[in-house]
């Protein structure tokens, strides 16, 4: 990824977040929801918990048919769902424009299927839209990304209209919180936890 986009990333969140704490009665939440794909569940729900104005950050799986699939049916690759993250943000405090910069920061959406190590249809790069709103606003970043030349290859990312989404297990959620020591969380997820802070520091739920 070319630095002047995240750059321009930079400044335009900088801009939001002045806007908002330029205001001196607050407003009422006005709670939204959008459902992403961005390869394992616990690296994309683990970014989102940090970034402010997100309510909740919730693991699960979209994009298939089967009723109630669990997380060994998924791992198989042939029930068309993916691995996604339905996240609850309040509209006064973020918005769809900043959190579609955050996931395409935060993974690589030029890989088929796949992030790292982690490989099959259940590990795309998606967004799953609810109304035309989102899809258009998803729609549009992709072309700016595309105009730009910001990735060496394609963009990859899917747009899917979420027809419904399923919670995965308990002990899926909140994984990272709750594993900090395990290799995966350590060499995976941390790194990319790491990036987000660094990139987004001014939009940090609690500022280091």
């Amino acid at each position: 990824m070319k630095n002047l986009f995240l750059i321009c990333f930079l400044a335009s969140l900088n801009m939001f977040a002045q806007n908002n704490s330029a205001e001196k009665a607050p407003k009422k939440a006005n709670f939204d929801t959008i459902t992403l794909a961005g390869g394992c569940y616990w690296c994309v729900e683990a970014v989102y918990e940090n970034l402010n104005g997100v309510k909740s950050a919730v693991s699960g799986f979209a994009g298939g048919k089967m009723v109630n699939p669990t997380y060994e049916d998924v791992s198989t690759g042939k029930t068309g769902y993916a691995e996604v993250v339905q996240i609850t943000f309040d509209k006064n405090v973020t918005n769809l424009d900043e959190i579609f910069k955050v996931f395409f920061t935060v993974h690589d959406p030029t890989t088929l299927n796949r992030q790292g190590a982690d490989s099959g249809t259940q590990y795309r790069s998606a967004i799953f839209y609810k109304n035309e709103e989102q899809k258009n606003a998803a729609q549009a970043i992709i072309n700016a990304l595309k105009k730009a030349n910001i990735y060496d290859s394609p963009i990859v990312t899917t747009l899917e209209p979420l027809t419904k989404f399923y919670n995965a297990e308990e002990y899926h959620q909140n994984y990272y919180a709750n594993n900090k020591s395990q290799p995966y969380c350590r060499m995976v997820i941390q790194p990319k936890i790491e990036k987000f802070e660094k990139l987004f520091k001014n939009r940090l739920k609690n500022k280091k």
